[in-house]
């Protein structure tokens, strides 16, 4: 059976955040690397680093509010079974502008703002709110 690395790290990302820890560990890829950088970016985490020689390993350090974790949410959208592609036009709003959509572009992963902006296209990765 194959595994959806970019699930697991959102599942790390979602069990780590309601377990109130303040760092979670992930196995490193560039994708999941930049998907790290767009949630410190976004807000929804406190930072993220890179260790490792041979064996990378992402470390994002989560961002709480009191006892409640700043992400609310986390959704993937296009699998590998079912790939969800949108055009620059089509780029989804997340709880109307609250949350923040993951695309996977030709410009490398941004956020759907950013994609609008830059008017380009590309796999819907994750929503985030």
């Amino acid at each position: 059976m194959m595994t959806d690395p970019i699930a697991d790290m959102l599942s790390r990302i979602r069990n780590a955040s309601a377990a109130l820890l303040p760092t979670v560990d992930i196995p490193h890829s560039r994708m999941k690397e930049s998907i790290a950088k767009i949630l410190v970016k976004s807000g929804y985490a406190e930072d993220c680093k890179v260790a490792g020689d041979l064996k990378k390993t992402i470390t994002v350090t989560l961002k709480y509010d009191g006892r409640e974790g700043v992400i609310k949410g986390l959704k993937r959208v296009s699998r590998p079974g079912l790939r969800q592609y949108v055009n620059a036009q089509h780029v989804p709003r997340v709880l109307r502008g609250l949350g923040t959509a993951i695309l996977s572009t030709s410009r490398g992963v941004l956020t759907g703002q950013d994609a609008r902006k830059e008017n380009v296209g590309g796999e819907v990765v994750c929503y985030v709110w």
